[in-house]
């Protein structure tokens, strides 16, 4: 029995195994190994996903400090271009104080080509040149003087041509505070209706001086009466297509063709004709139509105070005459 029970335990231990399950088990292996890959994979894509690996926090830091310093590069640009300006400056300083000229800049000055030129040429050739560039110079200058002369000319006849344009306000009026109104629609001191006024009006007390505003010639004097609205009235022709008419006067000091110039007093402001009160009305025509008076004070006032006295004139929606 013994010998029988040895010889079974040695046939089951001899026994082959089966080809089937030796590919089954390699089959499991190689399945295991790809899913534990694929696991070790994903965890460790994940994991770079969310935590960055100390290579990349060392890079990440070398970016963060390239960019802070290239932010710093236009500042520093400019530190050291203003440092350079200033020596470039203190340079030409020196050399002024120093040789009393400007310093040489080679790449833009060609004195050096033209000294080394200079030096090739003989006395004769250059007396010669000097002699031709004094000629040109002296042709230049003719030529100069006489344009010169031509404009001289112009601006004196222009000259004349602008004392004959108004200029300035009729009265003293440096504040511009005695601007009632000035043309346009605006309503009738006696009839309470809009109508069109024609000139500017200055709410200034009788016996007011009241001045030309350009050269020219008294065309005409209107004594007033009962049925001139004007009043007595001055009209001033100034030859070139202008002409000014000074309204409701007390007195007059000039007549028919007197010459008078800017700034000349030519009568006393009043009260006469269709007045509301007492007030200058000063009109100004070019070519027989009407202009706004407000536009011809240039020769008086600036910019700001042109604006200033528009916005006067255009408040005033009533006349006084």
């Amino acid at each position: 029995m013994a010998g029988k029970s040895f010889n079974i335990f040695r046939k089951k231990e001899e026994r082959p195994k089966h080809p089937v399950h030796a590919r089954r088990k390699a089959l499991t292996a190689i399945i295991h190994i790809l899913v534990w890959t694929g696991v070790a994979i994903v965890y460790y894509a994940v994991f770079s996903f969310f935590f960055d690996t100390p290579i990349e926090i060392g890079m990440k830091r070398s970016v963060k400090g390239l960019e802070t310093e290239f932010d710093r590069l236009p500042t520093r640009y400019d530190l050291v271009e203003t440092v350079l300006e200033n020596v470039s400056e203190r340079d030409r300083y020196l050399f002024r104080s120093l040789f009393d000229s400007y310093p040489l800049d080679t790449e833009q000055d060609d004195r050096l080509g033209l000294y080394d030129s200079l030096l090739k040429k003989t006395n004769a050739e250059l007396g010669d040149e000097f002699q031709q560039e004094l000629q040109d110079f002296t042709d230049k200058m003719d030529v100069l003087s006489k344009k010169l002369e031509v404009l001289i000319h112009r601006i004196e006849e222009n000259m004349e041509e602008v004392n004959h344009i108004p200029s300035i306000q009729p009265i003293i009026n440096k504040e511009l505070n005695l601007i009632a109104t000035s043309t346009g629609r605006r309503i009738h001191p006696f009839y309470r209706t809009l109508v069109q006024h024609n000139g500017m009006d200055y709410t200034i007390p009788e016996e007011t001086r009241v001045f030309a505003t350009a050269d020219g010639r008294v065309s005409s004097i209107s004594a007033g009466g009962r049925t001139n609205t004007s009043g007595i009235s001055v009209t001033i022709d100034h030859g070139n297509g202008y002409t000014t008419q000074y309204n409701h006067l007390s007195r007059v000091f000039v007549g028919p063709g007197y010459k008078v110039n800017r700034g000349d007093i030519i009568a006393m402001s009043g009260n006469t004709g269709l007045s509301l009160a007492p007030h200058l009305h000063y009109e100004i025509r070019f070519r027989d139509k009407i202009v706004d008076p407000v536009h011809y004070f240039f020769h008086e006032l600036d910019p700001f105070d042109y604006y200033r006295a528009k916005k006067v004139a255009s408040v005033g929606m009533q006349s006084l005459d």
